[in-house]
């Protein structure tokens, strides 16, 4: 499923895989939680109660890709890469107006 068509379903959790610094520095998306991809792997419990899609991004989609391939390792198929921060917001941004 194309990321564009999981936003439009709605129900969807986003987690920013990026430093805290690099949401300083970048911006964030207001509705997003952050998670550093090197704790992603002690959320799973977290994560796995979450109700609906999950979407992983950072800046160029590399790390959120490695938390999507993560957590299908673990057997989730709600998951997916957002990409990087900018193309999601601009989706966002699209879709939500």
């Amino acid at each position: 499923m194309a990321i564009e068509d999981v936003l439009k379903a709605g129900n969807y959790h986003l987690i920013d895989v990026r430093e805290p610094l690099e949401l300083e520095m970048d911006g964030n998306i207001a509705e997003a939680n952050n998670i550093p991809l090197g704790d992603i792997e002690a959320h799973i419990d977290e994560i796995r109660a979450l109700d609906g899609n999950v979407i992983f991004f950072c800046r160029s989609g590399n790390r959120s890709g490695k938390a999507t391939d993560f957590y299908k390792s673990q057997g989730f198929d709600n998951v997916y890469n957002g990409g990087g921060y900018n193309d999601l917001s601009a989706t966002l941004k699209f879709i939500n107006h």
